[in-house]
């Protein structure tokens, strides 16, 4: 009997019926990626992301094993990250696998990461014509109870193949190509968008490889959540508090305050339920708090792929150069029409 002949089974198959998916449409990552390569440029971008997503499984790995590793992963590392905050034992661990795996992959000139205060080189490659920043481990004082958290990456063009440029990790977050994060929960997410739609993929640790879960995924054009830290209050401006007040005492129905304080996940919640995620400007951190490069920039992109918005308050979060890589910037996100609101309220004050 000839392939062709072979009869399909008269229903669903084991697979399906566990899984509730038709596996002519189960799509892993690797596969996503090659599908989305037309030429050169996109085939080095797919190897570069495919390096990104290994680097986020052996993290997410770390992160199953922290209670069982007798220390080794959890807990505080003694010393301080470029910014002042304390790192934690697995920053340092997921800043070298991000790090190493992009630099091994011949496909980048030059990386920024939260963990370390310079530009850091790439070999040189005659397939590096891209650009990396993220921040390995967001979220990381979160770690030791078990809370989610998330690793945060964009991608830029390089100038020139091949060629180290410091102007090049200070591109707008508009000219980014590509962008996304991973998020360390209940489930092991990777959300990704390569200047089109956003895509969401789910780590089946049975076959060790993310799974395409939420196909062109869209924010609600507004939500019923609002998340931010409301600790900081009594640091806000008036047009943040008078927001905040509308939203919870005014507003009929009032709104609902969902804050994690891990950056991915609370960013993730919105990009599914909608309604915003704000780390506002205020009198303690007139800059804001969250960095322009590799937090905002980022989440900024993948929000507005979306459907949603990204705002600094003023103006919109992709249209600004940044100056160093380190900067920082306030940020409100999510549901578009959400969004508009805050500006209002900003600008009346």
């Amino acid at each position: 009997m000839t392939r062709e002949m072979l009869p399909k089974t008269s229903s669903r198959n084991q697979l399906e019926d566990a899984l509730d998916v038709d596996v002519e449409d189960l799509q892993t990552l690797g596969t996503f990626i090659i599908n989305t390569a037309k030429d050169e440029d996109t085939s080095d971008l797919s190897i570069l992301i495919q390096s990104i997503g290994t680097s986020c499984k052996y993290i997410a790995n770390c992160v199953r094993k922290l209670g069982l590793a007798n220390g080794k992963l959890g807990g505080k590392a003694g010393t301080e990250n470029v910014q002042g905050e304390e790192q934690m034992k697995l920053d340092l661990v997921a800043h070298e696998v991000f790090s190493r795996g992009l630099d091994r992959s011949g496909r980048c000139t030059v990386m920024v990461s939260e963990e370390v205060e310079e530009l850091i080189p790439c070999a040189s490659s005659p397939h590096g014509r891209y650009v990396c920043v993220f921040d390995p481990l967001d979220g990381s004082s979160n770690i030791d109870c078990s809370v989610s958290i998330g690793s945060i990456f964009g991608i830029y063009k390089a100038t020139e193949r091949g060629v180290f440029n410091p102007k090049d990790a200070l591109q707008p977050g508009k000219d980014m190509v590509a962008a996304g994060y991973a998020l360390y929960g209940s489930a092991c997410n990777l959300v990704l968008t390569i200047g089109g739609c956003v895509y969401g993929f789910t780590l089946d640790s049975s076959l060790g490889e993310f799974v395409l879960t939420h196909p062109k995924i869209r924010v609600p054009p507004s939500g019923n959540i609002y998340s931010i830290n409301e600790g900081n209050s009594k640091f806000w401006d008036a047009g943040m508090a008078n927001y905040v007040n509308h939203v919870k005492n005014i507003q009929d129905p009032p709104r609902s305050l969902r804050y994690i304080g891990s950056m991915v996940a609370d960013v993730h919640r919105t990009l599914l339920y909608g309604g915003t995620f704000s780390y506002p400007s205020d009198s303690k951190s007139k800059d804001g708090k969250l960095r322009t490069l590799y937090e905002c920039f980022p989440m900024a992109y993948i929000m507005e792929k979306a459907g949603g918005a990204a705002s600094d308050g003023k103006n919109r979060i992709l249209d600004i150069t940044p100056h160093h890589i380190h900067q920082r910037s306030p940020i409100h996100m999510g549901s578009a029409e959400d969004v508009k609101e805050i500006e209002r309220f900003l600008t009346e004050q």
